[in-house]
């Protein structure tokens, strides 16, 4: 295991903070009731424009926010007010609540925009933040102006589950989303990224290991366990009052291309789809420039 004075992934974290900060955006944590605690970066106290709109990131299972969308947050601070937190936990944030669905992540992150007085807002979510993402826009529909959900199985039913499970090559649910060992996580990345790096030695992932996803292991598995989503033989999903935006990689293996389809026809007639080829699971890392023109395109 790669030591705390020696971890690449730690260094690139502080790199991240300072394009975080460069992007105008500022570290918070507010408490959103007496039970949980969320870590955001949002606008530097007094900086938030009243021209701009507010747009919120939500990132997926895996690292906290601030890895998951690098790519974006200087491009679309130019346009939007950005809010970036982390789900409860990820990073910062942690609750003394026993529910852990991903309708409580939603109801939590409803919370904190109260308390901060952002009354409107775009949302985009990937993977699981997608599935947050969803819930948001259909509680608060006065609130959620657009939604974008970017490789998010909001429409996954049981049985998809399993064949996520046969594509992987693992028994558990868990074996994937929180790898344990450097071969587990080598095989999520074989499943995520359309071109995986062809050498990943092991001390860099055991660096990945242990910094990104040895915190709160245990209460994340509970996360996995808590989803509301994919338990039923039938989507649980109805459609949205808002414009949305479908974005797929053509490639993505764990969500395959055809639940894409089937979102966009359950979601209703206010939504687009984009695919961008030779991606996968992760689009908005494989292929920000085309991401971001995307969601700029369909949010401005």
């Amino acid at each position: 295991m790669v030591t705390s004075c020696l971890s690449f992934v730690s260094l690139y974290g502080l790199f991240l903070r300072r394009n975080y900060t460069a992007a105008g955006l500022s570290p918070f944590t507010v408490d959103v009731d007496e039970d949980t605690t969320i870590h955001f970066w949002g606008p530097r106290s007094g900086s938030r424009s009243r021209e701009k709109p507010s747009l919120v990131l939500i990132h997926g299972f895996g690292p906290s926010g601030i890895f998951q969308w690098q790519q974006q947050v200087r491009s679309l601070s130019v346009h939007f007010d950005l809010y970036v937190p982390d789900l409860v936990f990820f990073g910062g944030s942690t609750t003394k609540s026993s529910d852990r669905s991903e309708i409580f992540q939603a109801i939590s992150l409803g919370k904190l925009f109260e308390k901060l007085g952002v009354k409107r807002f775009c949302v985009i979510g990937t993977s699981y933040g997608g599935m947050v993402a969803y819930h948001m826009a259909s509680m608060w529909p006065e609130r959620v102006e657009k939604v974008v959900i970017a490789s998010s199985g909001v429409n996954m039913v049981k049985k998809d589950q399993q064949e996520i499970l046969e594509r992987a090559r693992v028994e558990t649910i868990e074996d994937l989303m929180l790898p344990k060992t450097a071969a587990q996580l080598r095989n999520l990345i074989r499943l995520a990224v359309f071109k995986p790096p062809p050498m990943l030695p092991d001390f860099f992932l055991n660096d990945l290991l242990h910094t990104l996803f040895a915190e709160n292991r245990e209460e994340r598995m509970e996360l996995l366990k808590g989803l509301t989503i994919g338990r039923d033989k039938k989507p649980q999903v109805s459609s949205l009052e808002q414009e949305a935006l479908i974005v797929w990689g053509e490639h993505d293996q764990i969500f395959p291309l055809k639940k894409a389809f089937e979102l966009k026809e359950i979601l209703g007639g206010k939504v687009q789809l984009e695919v961008l080829k030779n991606t996968s699971h992760v689009p908005q890392v494989e292929d920000p420039n085309q991401f971001n023109a995307i969601v700029k395109n369909f949010l401005c």
